[in-house]
């Protein structure tokens, strides 16, 4: 993702980008942001709560970019917290399990909401989304195949990736956007 985000000329100074995760509860957004950021997978099931955070370091040429990651909860009850998190957003990062075809489903929704709380002003045209398509090392119970999620994104003109958190399988290349 970082190499699609826009650049300023200033030497020496570390660019910060603001990335949002969206999608239903239990999708894996929070173990894909900690398999990126700490290197890790977490098996066990925490809901997120509110908001969460994570940051990382990446190097774009000669320019060192602080990647700040919100994680936003999948939960309807949070909206209220939720919508305050789109705003000066650079990408995004929408979630689905494979497994859960609902999941795929409400993904409009989720693109809906971010419309809705820009407000009229709130451009999404200069924000880089890229589709995540998790849990691909569970494929007895794949639900949405790859054709229909890479149709649908590539139909919006979002890039999309095949990922695993549990495995790490997909998760560098999406955070990079290769």
């Amino acid at each position: 993702m970082e190499a699609n985000m826009p650049k300023r000329k200033e030497p020496g100074k570390s660019l910060r980008i603001k990335v949002i995760s969206m999608g239903n509860a239990e999708v894996g957004k929070s173990c894909i942001i900690k398999r990126y950021c700490e290197k890790r997978f977490v098996s066990k099931y925490l809901a997120t709560i509110g908001i969460d955070y994570g940051v990382t370091k990446v190097q774009v040429r000669d320019r060192e970019i602080k990647v700040n990651i919100f994680d936003m909860a999948g939960h309807p009850f949070f909206y209220e917290v939720r919508n305050e998190f789109y705003k000066d957003t650079q990408g995004v990062i929408l979630v689905y399990d494979v497994g859960q075809k609902d999941s795929f489903d409400a993904l409009d929704a989720w693109l809906a909401e971010m419309k809705q709380d820009l407000g009229p002003h709130g451009n999404m045209e200069n924000i880089v989304f890229a589709v995540c398509a998790n849990k691909i090392d569970c494929t007895k119970h794949r639900c949405v195949d790859e054709s229909e999620g890479r149709l649908w994104a590539e139909s919006k003109g979002f890039l999309y990736f095949e990922t695993s958190a549990q495995t790490g399988e997909g998760i560098n290349e999406m955070f990079q956007g290769r």
